[in-house]
């Protein structure tokens, strides 16, 4: 594991597969003075506690001296602490407390197996359905198919929960060999079978990702940050959280309409009530919800009607409108010619005034970090 703190410098954690540790940095430059000491004495903990080397490494970039490693991992404040888990960066930094309590109890936390073992498949059934649960059957620990589904395991902690059963336990499932399933959450929902190659750790994190991080994410105030810092446009579904048809059809329609455009655009849900504020920076309130909003972090823009929403193409059309420019020309120009009715044209119909973006709110904050924009670092 390396953890990576970010200043004029960059410091890094890492984790690899559990059993040993050490505790290195790189050339840091001129690191920010409060976090230094703490990120060392951090890393001096963590050595004591794991003496075996590379299971913990904690290490510094310098951003100024390597700004093409700043730019490949999306740096865009100082100090930030970024986790890789055998060579992968974790999508979540670290946002915990700057102290070396907080670090250090951070690693631990982390070092914990992800993987519960089921020593009974009777347990399989008194599993949570509210989680999305991915189980494996193995014949043994020790055999690459579980090395490979643990290291899957320990990227996905967060996301998904883990099972394994091994020997005994497992083999009523393990008719065709070593086997890997994904229950959903949802009491009703059938369970996905993996058919990939166990040991093929591309092909089983892509696999497990899938279902695990799922295409429609909830928002809230707990990991907007994080998701602003993801630097693409929201497209967001307002709704009153006891409304989980809307969700349902949003859901669908991103997945018919839009999955072409992963990657481009996060696909969001929030509860009115909580986000009133951003209801009423474009002019709605709870008793509007469901509402659909893009917010490209200049202006959000608001989807004509709810009720359109499974009319083919409309939603992919709002998108692409965005992504070409059309939403933001039609704000400054009002809408384009071949858009424009007769009466429009002989009216001179003005450009609307979509609001300011309300998300990019939850950036974040200049008196928490160094934006890279500014001339001088902050812890």
């Amino acid at each position: 594991m390396k953890l990576l703190v970010i200043s004029p410098s960059i410091d890094v954690m890492g984790l690899s597969t559990p059993g040993q540790a050490e505790v290195t940095s790189l050339d840091s430059g001129n690191i920010d003075d409060m976090l230094h000491p703490i990120f060392e004495e951090a890393s001096n903990i963590v050595r004591e506690e794991f003496p075996d080397t590379k299971q913990v490494v904690f290490a510094r970039v310098d951003c100024d001296q390597h700004s093409d490693i700043a730019q490949r991992y999306r740096i865009t404040k100082y100090p930030t602490l970024k986790l890789f888990r055998n060579g992968m960066m974790m999508k979540r930094e670290y946002r915990g407390q700057r102290s070396v309590v907080a670090i250090a109890d951070f690693i631990r936390q982390q070092q914990v197996d992800p993987v519960k073992e089921i020593h009974s498949l009777e347990e399989v059934n008194t599993l949570d359905r509210s989680k999305r649960n991915i189980i494996g059957y193995f014949e043994t620990k020790d055999s690459d198919n579980y090395h490979t589904y643990e290291k899957v395991a320990n990227i996905l902690r967060d996301d998904c929960t883990f099972l394994a059963a091994f020997g005994a336990v497992s083999q009523p499932e393990r008719f065709s060999g070593d086997n890997v399933i994904y229950r959903p959450a949802g009491e009703n929902a059938p369970d996905m079978v993996y058919f990939g190659s166990l040991a093929n750790m591309d092909l089983s994190y892509a696999w497990t990702q899938d279902k695990c991080v799922p295409l429609v994410r909830e928002i809230t105030f707990e990991n907007g940050e994080e998701l602003t810092e993801e630097g693409i446009p929201f497209l967001i579904l307002f709704h009153i959280k006891e409304d989980t048809e809307s969700l349902e059809m949003f859901q669908q329609e991103v997945a018919r309409q839009l999955i072409s455009e992963k990657g481009s655009i996060n696909f969001l849900h929030a509860d009115c009530d909580k986000f009133r504020h951003p209801l009423l920076h474009i002019q709605k309130t709870p008793a509007d919800c469901p509402v659909i909003a893009i917010d490209s972090f200049r202006h959000m823009y608001v989807f004509p009607d709810f009720k359109d929403v499974s009319v083919p193409g409309k939603l992919r059309q709002f998108v692409l409108d965005l992504h070409s420019g059309k939403l933001h020309r039609e704000f400054h120009h009002g809408p384009d010619p071949t858009d424009s009715t007769p009466g429009q044209e002989e009216t001179g119909e003005v450009a609307s005034s979509p609001p300011e973006s309300s998300f990019q709110k939850l950036a974040p904050s200049e008196t928490r970090y160094t934006i890279l924009r500014r001339d001088r670092d902050e812890l």
